[in-house]
């Protein structure tokens, strides 16, 4: 019992161990629900429920709406769960910090503006939903999901994932700062 305590107070897991407990966590997705782990479909449905809230039953009568269901699914609750797993995990494992708003490498090259590095990455966010939904998933939909199905257009979604991520972090780390 002491061994598994320790292990859920560590701040940085093995990635190995991470790995396996996402692989377990895909085959349990396939297993009980029938479908794949994925996210990117959840910020669409909630665009389209606020959309309905703004301009009431408009948006449910939108052809692309009328596909995703703007509705509250089990996508929506994974993120939900992602998002509370995270803040659980941080303070068992002690690392919760709310005062890091800035990660110290962030502050060296573009200083220690909080609201920068908010409306960064609020814009990295943006652009990343458009290009997981124009892609037709996110990293988790083809990167984990697809590959472990051997889906082709997923092992090619996921080696750009890689590519993209080196190059968007050499221009931001070393063009740009």
């Amino acid at each position: 019992m002491e061994t598994t305590i320790s292990v859920l107070t560590e701040t940085a897991w093995s990635p190995y161990v991470a790995g396996i407990g996402i692989g377990v966590l895909s085959w349990l997705s396939f297993l009980i629900s029938g479908k794949p782990i994925a996210t990117s479909t959840s910020f669409a449905q909630t665009s389209g429920m606020i959309e309905g809230v703004i301009s009431g039953r408009k948006a449910g009568e939108r052809p692309y709406f009328k596909k995703i269901k703007t509705r509250i699914g089990w996508q929506w609750m994974l993120v939900l769960g992602v998002i509370a797993g995270a803040f659980i995990s941080a303070l068992i494992s002690g690392d919760l910090q709310t005062n890091a708003w800035v990660p110290p490498l962030w502050a060296s090259a573009f200083g220690d503006k909080a609201l920068t590095r908010v409306l960064a990455a609020l814009a990295g966010g943006v652009i990343l939903g458009f290009g997981a939904r124009f892609a037709g998933g996110c990293t988790s939909g083809h990167g984990i999901s697809g590959t472990l199905q051997l889906a082709v257009s997923s092992w090619i979604s996921a080696i750009f994932f890689f590519v993209g991520g080196i190059i968007a972090a050499h221009l931001i780390f070393h063009v740009i700062a």
